[in-house]
């Protein structure tokens, strides 16, 4: 079977009601079989398996080609849990550009573990080669990144990865698997944040991590996830099933938006710059080209010709654009980063990251021009 129609039809909860769609299992707890020590359904208590959460995770792990999957109540707490299966006095290097929040995380609640991480500009392979030291650890990918939409040379970091001893984990939730399987170009784990494209309502949240093998760093993340309790809801997971349902109907449109508006964007006078991969401008455009099959996704981000003051009142000047953090929903979102990211962000001032939704996109392109107008 195709990959939409697997993502529909497999790994789902059947009872004898005949229902056609999944049951939502909102149970903690399970019954013991007759010997009173087994549990035949194969679940005991919800925060360490659910009917809902084993159907969720079975079908993420198909659709990025992994062995396992294991689903988290958010993004950040799956990205917690790998830097919590590191070693004090392990080095990490992480893109220069990263989503703020992962360095947050290793600047406050790892700060007394003893992790270590170096800030690299991954589009210049030999920048990450100088980074190394004897103790790195891991390679943290983001692509595109967030939000200066950085492409990585996947294939290439996993090979420099692997020739150093390191594992590396990409964050696949901009380009998802309908674009880039990062799995079959050498990664070790993808994370995404399941509260984007696979929620694609902008009404969930979540996160997961699908593992390319069952290894000892899985038995430990996915013995974090059951120990440790951050798990999604029973209802979350049953949501995500049911958007996960029409991920490939939305993606093309996000898709094909963004290339229409970013290409619309890159004439206007009033823009400085446009960074999307799926333009002939971009700098790893031919990179995008290799690894991202079929589109760019539905991610970009814009320079304001101007500064602060410009770049927010276009963003507040959109009527169809909502001025909110978040990504990946039907809705078109758009906001200035550095401002949630704070004065030590690497942001520019005058960059508006835009997450373009599935509205028609004639609509969204005069929503811009009544804006850019008024600027």
């Amino acid at each position: 079977m195709e990959f939409s129609t697997r993502i529909i039809h497999e790994d789902n909860i059947k009872d004898s009601s005949g229902a056609v769609m999944s049951p939502i299992i909102l149970s903690t707890t399970f019954e013991r079989g007759e010997d009173g020590i087994n549990f035949p359904s194969g679940f005991f208590y919800s925060r360490y398996d659910n009917p809902n959460r084993h159907s969720l995770e079975s079908k993420l792990a198909k659709m990025e080609g992994g062995s396992s999957c294991v689903s988290f109540a958010s993004g950040l707490a799956a990205a917690t849990v790998v830097f919590q299966s590191l070693k004090t006095g392990d080095h990490i290097i992480l893109p220069d550009d990263t989503y703020f929040s992962i360095r947050s995380i290793l600047d406050t609640m790892f700060s007394g573990f003893g992790l270590t991480y170096t800030l690299v500009d991954m589009s210049d392979l030999n920048n990450l080669k100088a980074a190394f030291q004897p103790n790195t650890k891991l390679i943290w990918m983001e692509t595109p990144s967030n939000p200066l939409i950085k492409v990585t040379d996947i294939a290439a970091v996993t090979a420099i990865a692997k020739a150093h001893n390191c594992f590396t984990v990409a964050d696949n939730t901009w380009a998802t698997p309908f674009y880039t399987k990062p799995l079959e170009l050498g990664v070790d784990i993808v994370l995404h944040s399941t509260t984007k494209y696979f929620g694609g309502h902008s009404d969930i949240l979540g996160g997961a991590l699908i593992f390319a093998a069952d290894n000892t760093r899985y038995e430990f993340i996915r013995a974090c996830q059951k120990l440790g309790g951050a798990v999604p809801s029973p209802y979350d997971c049953w949501l995500l099933c049911r958007s996960l349902t029409t991920f490939t109907a939305r993606m093309p449109i996000h898709t094909n938006n963004a290339m229409q508006l970013a290409q619309y964007l890159e004439t206007h006078p009033k823009i400085e710059r446009v960074l999307y991969p799926g333009l002939p401008s971009h700098p790893q455009h031919e990179i995008a080209k290799q690894q991202m099959k079929g589109g760019f996704g539905g991610m970009l981000s814009i320079l304001v010709k101007g500064d602060r003051a410009a770049a927010l009142k276009l963003a507040t000047d959109l009527r169809l654009f909502t001025h909110a953090t978040s990504l990946g929903g039907v809705e078109s979102l758009i906001e200035h980063r550095k401002s949630i990211e704070g004065p030590a962000s690497a942001t520019p001032d005058n960059l508006l990251r835009i997450s373009v939704g599935i509205e028609d996109i004639k609509d969204l392109i005069e929503d811009f021009e009544q804006a850019l107008n008024s600027i």
